[in-house]
């Protein structure tokens, strides 16, 4: 199941993953959230999302491993993916059907949402 991760640009952006090759993603604590990170299996894509004034998907990422031996603080480490040719932004989101139900649109505070394989094929361009 692909993910999105959202982060603020101004703590840590997609060209700083760039920069970074890899990470581990920190700093989730709502309760959902961390069961999302807690879900996630190495290999699985993931789509990073600039929240603030950006609020746009801007990169892929891929999960490389899961360390749920804490589970209020998972440690997923990620990879670096591909920069998105023309990131999506909040409001083309919400304005397409396919994430009417979604919970980046109907949780916007959550900051690790589950995508479908059609949502995650649209952000990024496939």
């Amino acid at each position: 199941m692909p993910f999105l991760l959202k982060s603020e640009p101004t703590v840590y952006s997609f060209a700083d993953l760039l920069r970074d090759k890899e990470t581990i993603w920190d700093g989730v604590t709502n309760p959902a959230a961390v069961k999302h990170l807690r879900e996630m299996k190495a290999g699985e894509r993931l789509v990073i999302y600039h929240t603030g004034e950006e609020r746009a998907a801007t990169g892929t990422a891929t999960v490389v491993s899961v360390d749920a031996t804490d589970p209020k603080v998972p440690l997923v480490r990620i990879k670096v993916g591909k920069a998105i040719a023309t990131p999506h932004t909040l409001p083309e989101i919400k304005a397409h059907k396919l994430f009417e139900k979604s919970p980046l649109v109907t949780q916007g505070r959550l900051s690790v949402v589950p995508l479908t394989e059609k949502q995650f094929e649209w952000l990024v361009g496939k």
